[in-house]
Parts: structure tokens; C-alpha cells; sequence
């Protein structure tokens, strides 16, 4: 960051050579060297969301949730630094009185796609057509579930998206052996009784279709969505009655509406679907696409989705017999050969149930055959953690690549709403095999989130007026800000010596009221604990806090620039910002010298100051500070000769950190002693007395 003379961000934070990235396809977690730091994080449950979708763009992680927007809006919008901690942005992703609105209800099942060669982000959602359109996508006007999936265009990931069409995609999948025996139904919730009286229905339906999910596979791009159970009686032989089913199913898209640089190309199935479940003897003009079955029940039957096959008998005819397989996400990972192998999740049972789990199936190509895992359900319910109706979630690499994650819904009691979840997740292709760490326990930070670094907007807090202010950010490795309001995170706040002055901070800026001629603002991030309470935050490779230290400074004269020496302080407090001064600086006794980025050609002596405060910048000359009765502080200061501090005593610290010092350095009879904070200095010659070890 450039250093100018207004409005300039100061930056402390410790930066780890890079290291190369390794890609980690195996079951174990990245490294412990990605880690970067100490910190971790634990899921608090505190935002309102559900069937989360995550975008990863830029710096940021961007969360859609079908729930949590403000009045007004279809479909949250949360953005995290961390993958942990979230913030939500006001409004949300789609207005709700869009001109090109073609829905009417049940917003489902947001998921954003960014094409960066355009920059335009793509919003896939589901919902239930207006009325009037009805009867044209499914024949009857009466069709009790209508759910058709629609695109909004942005040019940003926090929109506002809008409608590409006043249409949903021009898609309509049909079912041509399917009976319908909804049509032969009297009571909507009791389907035949016996298979032999189901097949007496009409053949044929089409299809309501939510929670959509794009697949870019290389050149090809896939659209997976579920076919809502509505209109989906399925004879279970094993049970010897009709169960409603949702199942998964794809059909594969043209790439012309993702490659338009404008955004107003809607998304279109490929040609080889159009029609292709059409027959001679259907009406003229009457469109019936194709589908590729993804997941169905009866084909890979598993007992941990049967949790409502017997809701009829249980609710007295209130509910329906039902299975659901919805919520997908499919990623593509790589086995030891180079081989490709394909990772499906998806949700069973009923989300508001206890039962809500999340499966998972493989395979070796985007269209199938898909086979679920033996080990599923791969998350469930664990009343042991406080995680209930556990669903819905996406799929998303770390900062630097090296581990995965799902971010998923789920309640932190049976009876509150749904909640947002981030857990690590790992897979292995060789094996086929998934995992999900599901945890409510303090986890480490995601891989490449750290070194963190703590901004403040000023080099120091001027209150030679009797007030002054301060604010701040903490910022990631890759120069996101952390959601400071999120209670996960905070900045503690201190002056020293303390009582200076009187401090009034916020989650990210501090007023501060009194006059003094120097005290020290320091700023320490830290992170809320699963226990309770909050623990200090390092950087890792050497050991390092996330903190910044500013003066508080009532500045008689504030010098910048070029400035011909020698320089004598005789009385108040001289600050120098982004100087230089040619030749020596000498403070006299009761005097004060804070430097801040700034250079001194010659010396800086000091003998019976009130305060001296070098930070940053260079020295050409020794450094001599004896009988300070203030605060000394020498922080990341490039000397080219020796330094010596001798007989200082303060109620302050005295601070001797992160410096290049040239020649020796000697500390002799300072009380209190010197300290390093952890940041070591680096001395050419000899290190002697107090400062031994530093």
C-alpha cells in the first residue's frame, strides 16, 4: 500500500514466504504450515440461512441462502474474509418486484456462478411459476407445485441480479412412461393401493423442477436439479404402496449464454435433449425434453432416506408418504492415476426433520452411473454438539486450494430456524470416499486465510485538541477485511500506561477523549473461543502477535518532507511523518520526539526527554536515548550504527521491536526492561545488558 501525506493506512502484520501449493486430494487436511496462524473458529449458529450456496470471488467467500434477506428481496447475501465468520449484506440478491419477476412463490435454492472473461455472475434459483403460465409448462392449471428455475444477471456478487427473461429457462422435461395417477386420485394425499390399479393412469407428465445446480466440467457445462416429488408416485416393492419421491436428474447446457459479454443470453439446453422424449403420437407443437437420471430411490435403494415413508399413517392423513433426494452439489477430483472421479452430495428426508442428512454418490463421469456411498448418511444430526437437520449445503475450496469445505444448513435445536455451517470436508479418489469433520468445537482457520495483518486508517491519534479517533480493519492474507461485528471476532483495545486517556472503542474504531503528550493505542485481534471467552491471535513462521501499536500524541509541530538539520526539540512534542531529516535530531530534557516512516540522516539523541517514539523509517547515525521518564519505543527502525537506551524509567513499557539495527545494541538500567512483543530484532554487533536475547 502506498504511503501518501493524507489519509494513510498504516499496516502491521507479519508475511510467511510463500510456500508452493500442494493439492491435497487425499482424506487428510492440508499442511500445518498453510495454517499461517493460531487462530480458529467454531460454528455459533448465528445467522438465519438455508440451502446455502458459496462463491468464492476475489478475496471474499459469498454465501446465498434462500433465507435471511430483507423484506423486500429474494435471498440472502453473507460475505466472509475466513469462510468462518460471516457478515450479511443489506437487501439481498433478487428484488423482489424484478419487472422480468416470472415467479410467484417458494424462492428456492440460490446459486451464484461468476464467468470472469465477462464479468458477469449468474443467478440460478427455483421457483413456483405465476399462475397464468401454468397450464403452458405443465398442461394443468390446477398443478399443485409449479417449480420451474429461472437465471438473474449482476455485475456484482452482492447484485442487485435481475431476471435475464420474464421466463424461466426454456426447459420443459417430460416424463413419457411415468402414470400419472395423480390423475385417477381422489384425495391427493392417498395414491392407489396396489401397483396394478397405478398403472391404469395416463401415461406421462412433466416435470417441477428445484434446487439447481451448475456443473462445469472442462468445455461442457451440466445443469443438475431435482424433480420436486409432487406429481412423483413411485411404486416401492419392498413396502407394497406408492411413496412421493423427489430424485435428481441433468441435462446438459449450450456454453453461448455463460460466453455473452452483455448477460441478456438465457441459458439453454443442449439440442440432443429438445424434445427427445417426444413420441409421433403427441399433439403437434406439444415441446417434451429429455433428462439424464442422476439419483433415484428404487435404483440405489438406502433405509437411512426412508424417515417418511409412513408420514400418512403416522399424522393421521395429514402428510404424504415421501422420500426426497435433492440439494446437489458435484465436484470433480482427480485419483492417483489422473483419472477423473466425480463426488455427489446431496440431502435426504425432510428438511424440518431430525432425519435431514446429507449422502453422498460417485461416479466416473458428470451423467452417471452415480452409486451412493455405503458410509452415508456423512452428516446427520448429533445432538451431542447441538447440530440438528443437518442439509443443503455447497462445496468450496480454502484460500489457497489446499483443503475443502461444505457449507451447509442445519439448527442448533430441534425447533429453532435454519442456521449457517461451515465444515471441513475431505475426499479421497482413489477409494471414493468423502468425509465431513461436523463440529460446533474450535477448528483451525482455513488453509491460506493467515498471515492476517491489522490496518489502522492513521499513523497516530492526534489529541492535541483533547480529542481524537481512530479505526481500523483486520485484513487476510489475501487483503479481505474480517467481519470485525461478527461476535467471532474482535480488536481489544489498551493504552499504556494506562488511564492516559479515556478510550470509547467500537468493533472497529475508538474515540478518545484527554491530553497527553504521548501514550501508546495498542490494537490486538482476537478470536472468540467455543468455551467462551477470547484468545490473542499469532501469526505463525516466526511466532508473531496480530496487533498495531499508534501513538497518542498531543503534537506541538508536525513536520513532513524534506527537512535541513540539525533538528533541536526543546519543549513539547515534535512529530515528523513520511520526513526526512538531513543531519541529527537532539530532544532536550522535557521534550518528546515521535517518528513515524520517517528518516533521520544523522543521530537521534535523547538525554532526560519526556518521550521518544521511533517507529518504522531509518536512522543513519547511532541512537542514544538516557533518562527518558516517558514512553520509548524503538519499533521496526533500520539503524546504522549502534543503539543504546540507558536509565529509562516510565510507568510504560519500554519497547524494543522488530529493529535492523547496524551496529551494537546496549540497554542498561531501564525500568521496566525492554521487550521485543515476539518480534525479534536483528543486530550485527554486539546485544548487551537488558536487551540480551532480543
Amino acid at each position: 500500500m502506498s504511503v501518501g501525506k493524507a489519509g494513510r493506512m498504516r499496516r502491521l502484520g507479519v508475511f510467511l514466504l510463500v510456500l508452493p501449493l500442494v493439492l491435497v486430494i487425499g482424506l487428510g487436511g492440508a499442511m500445518a504450515g498453510g495454517r499461517g496462524s493460531n487462530a480458529t473458529y467454531f460454528n455459533n449458529a448465528s445467522l438465519p440461512a438455508a440451502d446455502p450456496y458459496v462463491l468464492r470471488d476475489g478475496g471474499y467467500y459469498y454465501a446465498y441462502s434462500t433465507e435471511g434477506a430483507d423484506p423486500g428481496y429474494h435471498f440472502a447475501i453473507y460475505r466472509s474474509a475466513d469462510l468462518a465468520t460471516w457478515q450479511r449484506i443489506p437487501g439481498g440478491a433478487l428484488p423482489a418486484a424484478d419487472p422480468g419477476q416470472w415467479g410467484r412463490d417458494w424462492f428456492w435454492a440460490p446459486e451464484v456462478y461468476h464467468n470472469p472473461a465477462t464479468g458477469k455472475y449468474f443467478l440460478f434459483y427455483a421457483a413456483r411459476l405465476a399462475e397464468p403460465l401454468v397450464a403452458e409448462y405443465f398442461k394443468y392449471p390446477d398443478f399443485e407445485e409449479p417449480s420451474k428455475i429461472g437465471v438473474a444477471v449482476a455485475d456484482s456478487p452482492t447484485g442487485p441480479f435481475h431476471n435475464i427473461t420474464d421466463r424461466p429457462i426454456d426447459y420443459r422435461p417430460y416424463d413419457p412412461d411415468y402414470h400419472d395417477v395423480n390423475l385417477i386420485m381422489r384425495d391427493p394425499k392417498r395414491p392407489p393401493a396396489s401397483l396394478e390399479e397405478g398403472l391404469r393412469a395416463p401415461l406421462g407428465t412433466y416435470l417441477p423442477s428445484i434446487d439447481p445446480n451448475v456443473f462445469f466440467d472442462g468445455d461442457r457445462i451440466y445443469l443438475y436439479f431435482s424433480r420436486n416429488a409432487y406429481r412423483n408416485w413411485v411404486w416401492d416393492p419392498v413396502l407394497g404402496k406408492y411413496i412421493e419421491e423427489s430424485n435428481i436428474y441433468a441435462v446438459e447446457l449450450t456454453d453461448d449464454w455463460w460466453r455473452d459479454p452483455s448477460g441478456t443470453t438465457m441459458p439453454s439446453i443442449a439440442p440432443r435433449y429438445r424434445d427427445a422424449n417426444r413420441s409421433p403420437q403427441d399433439p403437434p407443437g406439444a415441446r417434451r425434453d429429455g433428462f439424464s437420471r442422476i439419483l433415484d430411490y428404487g435404483s440405489d435403494p438406502q433405509a437411512w432416506e426412508n424417515a417418511h415413508v409412513n408420514d400418512y399413517q403416522h399424522s393421521g392423513g395429514r402428510k404424504k408418504d415421501r422420500r426426497w433426494e435433492e440439494g446437489s452439489t458435484t465436484v470433480k477430483r482427480y485419483d492417483s492415476a489422473g483419472r477423473p472421479v466425480y463426488f455427489l452430495t446431496y440431502s435426504a428426508n425432510n428438511y424440518e426433520n431430525r432425519f435431514y442428512g446429507v449422502g453422498y454418490a460417485v461416479a466416473r463421469s458428470p451423467l452417471g452411473p452415480w452409486r451412493k456411498s455405503p458410509a452415508n448418511p456423512v452428516l446427520q444430526q448429533d445432538e451431542r454438539i447441538g447440530m440438528y437437520s443437518t442439509g443443503h449445503g455447497s462445496v468450496v475450496a480454502s484460500p489457497d486450494g489446499s483443503e475443502w469445505y461444505y457449507v451447509h444448513h442445519g439448527r442448533p435445536t430441534p425447533d429453532t430456524m435454519r442456521r449457517l455451517y461451515t465444515e471441513r470436508m475431505g475426499f479421497d479418489a482413489d477409494t471414493g470416499k468423502l468425509r465431513i469433520d461436523q463440529s460446533t468445537s474450535d477448528e483451525p482457520i482455513p488453509s491460506g486465510v493467515a498471515p492476517y495483518s491489522l490496518v489502522a486508517d492513521r499513523p497516530w491519534v492526534d489529541v492535541s485538541d483533547g480529542e481524537g479517533r481512530i479505526s481500523w480493519s483486520v485484513r487476510t492474507a489475501r487483503d479481505a477485511a474480517v467481519d470485525l461485528a461478527n461476535p467471532l471476532n474482535r480488536v481489544a483495545v489498551s493504552v499504556d500506561p494506562p488511564g492516559a486517556v479515556e478510550v470509547r472503542a467500537g468493533a472497529d474504531e475508538a474515540q478518545l477523549r484527554g491530553r497527553v503528550r504521548v501514550a501508546a493505542l495498542t490494537l490486538r485481534y482476537q478470536r472468540e473461543k467455543a468455551t467462551g471467552g477470547y484468545a490473542d491471535v499469532d501469526n505463525l513462521g516466526p511466532r508473531r502477535p496480530v496487533a498495531l501499536t499508534v501513538p497518542v500524541v498531543g503534537c506541538r509541530q508536525t513536520r513532513t518532507g524534506r527537512i535541513d538539520g540539525p533538528v533541536e526539540v526543546s519543549e513539547g512534542v515534535l512529530c515528523l511523518r513520511d520526513a526526512t531529516v538531513r543531519g541529527s535530531v537532539r530532544v532536550l530534557p522535557g521534550a518528546a520526539l515521535v517518528s513515524v516512516d520517517s528518516v533521520v540522516t544523522g543521530r537521534v539523541q535523547a538525554h532526560g526527554a519526556q518521550a521518544v517514539w521511533l517507529s518504522g523509517g531509518r536512522v543513519g547515525g547511532p541512537v542514544d536515548v538516557t533518562g527518558t521518564s516517558g514512553l520509548v519505543r524503538l519499533d521496526g527502525v533500520s539503524v546504522g550504527d549502534s543503539a543504546s537506551l540507558r536509565d529509562n524509567r516510565t510507568r510504560a513499557r519500554i519497547v524494543v521491536a522488530g529493529n535492523r539495527i547496524s551496529g551494537s545494541l546496549r540497554c542498561t538500567g531501564n525500568v521496566p526492561a525492554p521487550e521485543d512483543e515476539s518480534r525479534p530484532n536483528t543486530v550485527d554487533g554486539d546485544v548487551s545488558g537488558q536487551c540480551s536475547g532480543m
